[in-house]
C-alpha cells in the first residue's frame, strides 16, 4: 500500500467556515415517547403504521424492548401533545418527556408495582396442578377438581384475569396489526368455548350432577389448558418486562447516577439538604467524599480526585481544584469540593449522554427490518396454519377434540415475541456496555456497522499522538530576521484555525509574550494552509512549503524528518519554518496491537509528510502508511478499499477527517475533537484512551453476533415448534410454557453481552478481558 500514488498535501487543513452553511431544518423536530403497554412486535409495527399514515409526521421508528418511540415530524403541523394522542389512540399509553428530566418515564413502574393479576393467575392454577400432579403419579383424575369449580376458575381467568389480553387484542385488530395476544386470545377462549359446551351437552349441569361430578368428576373437558396457558403468557411477560427494564436497560443505571439529595449552600453560609428538582443554575452545592456530583459545575473551592468512569470509560481519578468542570454523576473518591451549577438536568452532559443511549437504542438496525417483515404478516398466517391443522386432524382421525388441542397449539406455540426481542434487546445491552466503557454509538446501525469492520483508518495528530504539538527546531531564510518576529505573524494568522498544529504556534507566541497583530482577508486554501493580510506587510501565507514557496534544503536535522513543518512567507517570499513534534499517546502501541491481535487490518492515513508518518507507521507496526493525504485523498482511498470488499472504519479528530469519516462504513470521533468531526462520526469517543477503539469495535462485533444467534434461535424455534404442534407433539400447555421460554431466551442470550469488561489501570493502561462466564459467549461466541 505505501506503494500507491501520493498527491502534495500539507500537514494540515483547516476550514473556518465549514459549519456556516449548515442549517437546521426549522420544519423538522424530533420527540422521544416512553410508551406503556406493547407486549410484542407487532404493537410496535401498529404504532408505526398509525403514525406513518399522518402527514405531519416524517419517521418513526419504535422500539418493543426499550419501549420508546422516536418520532421526526414537523412542529409547524402538529404538536408533541398531538403526537402522544395519536399514540394513545392505538391502546397504548405515550409519556412525554419533561423539560428538566433526563430521560421519560411511564407514570407507573410495571416491573417493580405487585404483579396481582399474575398472583391471581397462579392461585386460579393451583387447583388444576394439584390435579394434574395426581394424573403424573398415577392417580387419574381423582385429584382434579369436580368440573363445575374448573367451569368457575376458569371463567374468571377467562373473562377476568386476562382482560387485558383482550384489550390489547382488539386495539390490534382496530390498528390492522394482529399481535401475539390475538392468537391467546383465539385459543383460549376456544378452549374454554369447547369445554363448556362439553359439559353442558354431554354432562349434566344440574345441582345435584355437578355434586355427583365431585366424585366422577364428569366428561373429560380441557379447562385446565386455557388456564396455564394465560398463565404462562402472563408470567412470560412479567419475567421479560422486569428484564428489559432493569438488566438490559443502562439508562435506570445512569440515572441513578445522580442523588435526590443535594448539600446546597444558603446566603448565610450554612448547609441545607434540598431537592435536587429545587436546584437551579448558579446554586453553591458540596460534593464530599463517597458522594456523586448532581450537576455539571465548576469548583469554586477545595479540592478532590473524582472518578469519571460513566462518561469517559476511564476509571483513573481526576484531581478537580479551584476553576476545573465538574460532570454530574461524578463520584468524588477523596476529599470535599464547593462547586456552581452550570447546568442540570437533560442540560448536563450526563443528560446528553442518556438522551443519546436512549436514541440510539431506540433506533432500528438493518437485521431488524426482516424481523419486522415477518411479524407483520405472522399472525393471519399463524391463523391459517391453524385452521388447516383442525380441519386435517378432524378429517383423519375423526376427533374434534384432539383437532382442536392440534389448532390451538399452533396458535400459542407461534409466538412472534422472540423475533420481536432478537434484534432490539441485543442492541439495549450493546449500547449500554459501550457508553459504560465511553462510547456512543449515534445509532443501531452504526452500532451494526462498526461490528463489521475488518480495516481501521486512524488520523495521526489527535488520534495516535496527543494532539499537543510544540516547536522543537526553527529554520529562518534571512539570518537577520528575528525568529520571534515571524513566529508572531505566524500566529497571528494561525490564531483563526482549528488544528493542533495552530493551535501550538499561537501557544508558543503567548508564551513568549508576543501581541498578535490584526488580520483581515482570511482564507483558507483546502490542501494547503491559511493565508490573511496584515497591514503595512501583505499577504502572510502559513502552511506547507510548497504553499509558502519555501524550499528546505536537503541536508536537515533528523528532527526535520520526523516532525510536522509549519512554513512562514509575505507575499510569497518564504521567511521560515517551525519543526513540531507531537508524542504518541500513552497507549497508542497497546491499542494497535489490539486491533491486530483482532484480525483488524490498521492503516495510517494522515497530512502530514510522508517521512513523518513512515517513521510513526515504523514505531507502532503498522504496514500501511500513507502521507501528505487530503482529506478528499482519504475519502478516495477508502472508497478504493470498501469497492475491495473491506469494511472501512475511520478515527479522527478534526475538520480535515469529516470527509473520510462521512465515507467509512463506521468511524470514530475522538474526545475533544471538532464539532464537524463528531457531526460526521457513528460513534463519539468520550475517553482519550485510544483503546476505546479497541473496546468500541470488540463490543459491536459481540453484539452483531448475538443478534443473529437471538434471530437464528427465533427463526428454529418457530420452524420447528408450528409442525410439532400441528402434530400433536406439543398440547397447548407445553406450548404456552415453549412460548414464554423463548422470549426469555433471547432476552438471557442478550443478557450476556452485559458482562463485557475493560480494566483501565492506574497508569491509563487498558487492558481489555472478559469474564470467566463470558469468554466463550460473546466476542468469541
Amino acid at each position: 500500500m505505501n506503494d500507491a500514488p501520493r498527491t502534495t498535501e500539507p500537514s494540515y487543513d483547516v476550514e473556518t467556515d465549514i459549519q456556516a452553511n449548515t442549517q437546521l431544518r426549522p420544519q423538522r423536530a424530533h420527540l422521544q415517547l416512553a410508551i406503556d403497554g406493547m407486549s410484542c412486535q407487532a404493537c410496535a409495527s401498529r404504532i408505526e403504521k398509525v403514525l406513518n399514515k399522518k402527514p405531519s409526521v416524517y419517521e418513526v421508528s419504535v422500539n418493543f424492548a426499550g419501549e420508546t418511540a422516536n418520532v421526526d415530524y414537523n412542529p409547524t403541523e402538529t404538536t408533541p401533545e398531538q403526537i402522544t394522542e395519536w399514540v394513545d389512540k392505538t391502546g397504548f399509553v405515550a409519556n412525554l418527556q419533561a423539560a428538566d428530566s433526563l430521560f421519560a418515564q411511564t407514570d407507573e413502574d410495571t416491573a417493580t408495582r405487585l404483579p396481582w393479576r399474575l398472583i391471581a393467575l397462579w392461585i386460579c392454577l393451583l387447583p388444576f396442578l394439584v390435579g394434574m400432579a395426581g394424573m403424573l403419579i398415577g392417580q387419574g383424575m381423582a385429584w382434579m377438581p369436580p368440573v363445575w369449580i374448573q367451569f368457575v376458575l376458569a371463567t374468571i381467568v377467562q373473562f377476568g384475569l386476562a382482560l387485558p389480553f383482550y384489550k390489547s387484542a382488539w386495539a390490534s385488530i382496530k390498528g390492522g396489526l394482529a399481535n401475539m395476544d390475538v392468537l391467546v386470545v383465539i385459543g383460549t377462549v376456544t378452549i374454554w368455548a369447547y369445554s363448556t359446551y362439553i359439559w353442558l351437552t354431554h354432562g349434566d349441569s344440574s345441582m345435584g350432577a355437578m355434586l355427583q361430578d365431585a366424585v366422577n368428576h364428569g366428561p373429560e373437558v380441557y379447562f385446565e389448558a386455557g388456564v396455564m396457558v394465560i398463565a404462562f403468557v402472563r408470567t412470560g411477560k412479567y419475567l421479560e418486562d422486569r428484564t428489559k427494564k432493569h438488566s438490559l436497560n443502562s439508562i435506570d443505571l445512569l440515572l441513578s447516577l445522580t442523588p435526590d439529595k443535594v448539600e446546597q449552600q444558603q446566603p448565610n453560609g450554612d448547609f441545607h439538604n434540598v431537592s435536587l428538582q429545587d436546584v437551579q443554575v448558579d446554586d453553591i452545592l458540596r460534593a464530599k467524599q463517597g458522594s456523586r456530583v448532581a450537576t455539571d459545575g465548576v469548583v469554586i473551592d477545595g479540592s478532590g480526585w473524582c472518578v469519571e468512569s460513566h462518561l469517559t470509560g476511564e476509571s483513573v481519578p481526576l484531581k478537580k481544584e479551584e476553576g476545573d468542570e465538574l460532570l454530574a454523576g461524578a463520584l468524588v473518591e477523596n476529599g470535599s469540593l464547593l462547586y456552581r451549577v452550570r447546568a442540570k438536568g437533560s442540560d448536563t452532559k450526563l443528560g446528553d449522554m442518556v438522551q443519546a443511549l436512549s436514541d440510539a437504542q431506540g433506533s432500528k438496525a438493518k437485521l431488524a427490518r426482516l424481523a419486522d417483515k415477518i411479524t407483520a404478516i405472522f399472525v393471519p398466517v399463524v391463523v391459517g396454519i391453524s385452521l388447516l391443522t383442525f380441519g386435517l386432524t378432524w378429517w383423519l382421525t375423526g376427533m374434534v377434540d384432539t383437532a382442536l388441542m392440534h389448532a390451538v397449539s399452533v396458535l400459542v406455540i407461534a409466538c412472534p415475541c422472540a423475533l420481536g426481542l432478537a434484534t432490539p434487546a441485543a442492541i439495549m445491552a450493546g449500547m449500554g456496555v459501550a457508553a459504560r466503557h465511553g462510547v456512543w454509538f449515534k445509532d443501531a446501525q452504526s452500532l451494526e456497522a462498526a461490528g463489521d469492520i475488518d480495516t481501521v483508518v486512524l488520523d495521526k495528530t489527535g488520534t495516535l499522538t496527543i494532539g499537543k504539538p510544540a516547536i522543537v527546531e526553527q529554520m529562518m531564510v534571512d539570518k537577520s530576521i528575528a525568529i520571534n518576529d515571524v513566529l508572531q505573524l505566524a500566529a497571528s494568522v494561525e490564531a483563526h484555525a482549528s488544528h493542533p498544529l495552530a493551535t501550538a504556534v499561537v501557544n508558543a507566541a503567548k508564551d513568549r509574550r508576543l501581541s498578535l497583530l490584526a488580520v483581515t482577508d482570511i482564507s483558507v486554501i483546502k490542501g494547503a494552509g491559511i493565508q490573511a493580510k496584515i497591514e503595512g506587510l501583505g499577504i502572510v501565507k502559513v502552511g506547507t512549503a510548497e504553499f509558502t514557496n519555501l524550499t528546505l534544503p536537503k541536508l536537515m536535522p533528523k528532527v526535520w524528518q520526523i516532525a510536522s513543518t509549519v512554513a512562514v512567507s509575505i507575499n510569497d517570499e518564504p521567511l521560515g519554518a517551525f519543526a513540531l513534534a507531537d508524542d504518541l499517546k500513552a497507549d497508542t502501541a497497546q491499542a494497535i496491537t489490539a486491533l491486530q491481535d483482532g484480525g483488524l487490518s490498521v492503516i495510517l492515513m494522515s497530512g502530514d509528510k510522508q517521512s513523518v508518518v513512515d517513521h510513526v507507521a515504523d514505531h507502532l507496526g503498522i504496514t500501511a502508511a500513507y502521507g501528505r493525504m487530503s482529506p478528499r485523498d482519504k475519502a478516495s482511498q477508502i472508497a478504493k478499499l470498501q469497492t475491495a470488499g473491506h469494511k472501512v472504519a475511520m478515527a479522527g479528530d478534526g475538520v480535515n477527517d469529516a470527509p473520510a469519516m462521512a465515507t467509512a462504513d463506521a468511524s470514530f470521533a475522538m474526545f475533544e475533537g471538532t464539532d464537524v468531526a463528531q457531526h460526521s462520526a457513528s460513534a463519539r469517543l468520550m475517553g482519550e484512551s485510544l483503546m476505546h477503539i479497541d473496546a468500541a469495535q470488540k463490543i459491536a462485533h459481540a453484539t452483531v453476533r448475538n443478534i443473529k444467534q437471538n434471530l437464528f434461535f427465533a427463526f428454529v424455534y418457530n420452524c420447528l415448534g408450528i409442525p410439532l404442534a400441528a402434530f400433536g407433539f406439543l398440547n397447548p400447555m407445553i406450548a404456552a410454557a415453549a412460548m414464554a421460554l423463548s422470549s426469555i431466551s433471547v432476552l438471557m442470550n442478550a443478557l450476556r453481552l452485559t458482562t463485557f469488561k475493560t480494566d483501565v489501570e492506574l497508569d491509563n493502561t487498558v487492558t481489555m478481558t472478559e469474564s470467566d462466564t463470558n469468554k466463550n459467549s460473546t466476542v468469541n461466541a
